[in-house]
């Protein structure tokens, strides 16, 4: 009786994701065709701005796994993409915890350790944003605050420090599970995972460009500004803390960013269109992950403190 119960809640969860997704689709997509503009359409540029967001999230997944490594917690790729993937379409949901919540509970389902699982999804929300402003700093320093971009960038250098020093380390191991608290992360996983995640901010920035080129055939943004402006309009939409998905928020920061180049009907225009690429790929790519055959849970392993 309680597994019966256990998988109608599931069922009902998913539903009800699905349904949000599905108003946020209808929303943008309604607003989208209500924009005034002349759109130049070419499928190859839209082909391939959708394959490179999901070579993007390829990437942000292996940058997961990677500092998970350094635990010694080896997922195996299809469970890692399951979990990365249907954990994100919890930010649809008003609310960033329910991202960071699914991540730690689909983690640990698929056979990492406790500790591991919650502390990587938060460093991981902290890999996003220093990362995603470390970017905005290189292709549009002017874009932003250096208020801002330095704030960001010198958390992200705090986190880095809290995981890989021994006391702070084991304190936050300690908190997640008090039975085996973590070691410190090397700071060779910490490198490389945000390595990786800059790297996945570079191709979404591509993806954006290309998306824009689809669109507006005509347009003249240089590939860096439609880095830094996908990067600096995407992390804002991540400190939304109440704005599901970053809605509205983000939105707002693309068409001022894009009104210089595009107009404002322009930048509307791909703003939303933007918002219905993305959640149509996000959905996509967990589509894809539920398809994929899940591996067996790898054996637990922990390093030994010295």
């Amino acid at each position: 009786m309680k597994k019966g119960w256990l998988k109608a809640g599931k069922i009902a969860a998913m539903l009800v994701v699905l349904a949000l997704i599905a108003r946020s689709i209808a929303r943008n997509w309604a607003a989208f065709q209500s924009v005034h503009v002349t759109l130049d359409p070419k499928i190859g540029w839209l082909a391939a701005s959708v394959a490179v967001v999901f070579l993007t999230y390829a990437i942000q997944i292996e940058s997961w796994r990677r500092m998970l490594r350094g635990w010694d917690q080896r997922l195996p790729y299809t469970s890692a993409a399951r979990a990365w993937t249907l954990s994100n379409l919890g930010r649809y949901i008003p609310g960033k915890v329910w991202s960071v919540a699914g991540l730690v509970v689909l983690a640990e389902r698929a056979g990492v350790r406790r500790s591991a699982a919650a502390v990587s999804a938060f460093a991981m929300q902290a890999v996003v944003l220093g990362t995603g402003v470390v970017l905005v700093a290189f292709a549009t320093p002017h874009a932003a605050s250096p208020v801002l971009l330095g704030g960001a960038v010198l958390a992200a250098l705090v986190l880095i420090g809290v995981l890989a020093w021994r006391r702070t380390a084991q304190w936050l191991g300690t908190f997640a599970d008090a039975t085996t608290p973590l070691p410190p992360l090397p700071i060779s996983a910490i490198l490389l995972s945000s390595g990786l995640m800059l790297v996945s901010w570079m191709t979404f920035g591509v993806a954006f460009w290309m998306l824009i080129r689809g669109l507006i055939s005509t347009a003249s943004v240089p590939i860096p500004a439609a880095m830094g402006m996908f990067a600096l309009g995407y992390v804002m939409g991540l400190i939304a803390v109440i704005a599901p998905g970053g809605l509205g928020v983000r939105d707002l920061a693309l068409v001022g960013f894009l009104t210089p180049f595009l107009g404002s009907g322009g930048a509307l225009a791909l703003s939303l269109a933007s918002r219905v690429h993305l959640t149509l790929t996000e959905t996509g790519a967990a589509g894809i992950a539920l398809l994929l055959k899940p591996a067996p849970a790898p054996i637990i392993t922990e390093k030994v403190s010295e």
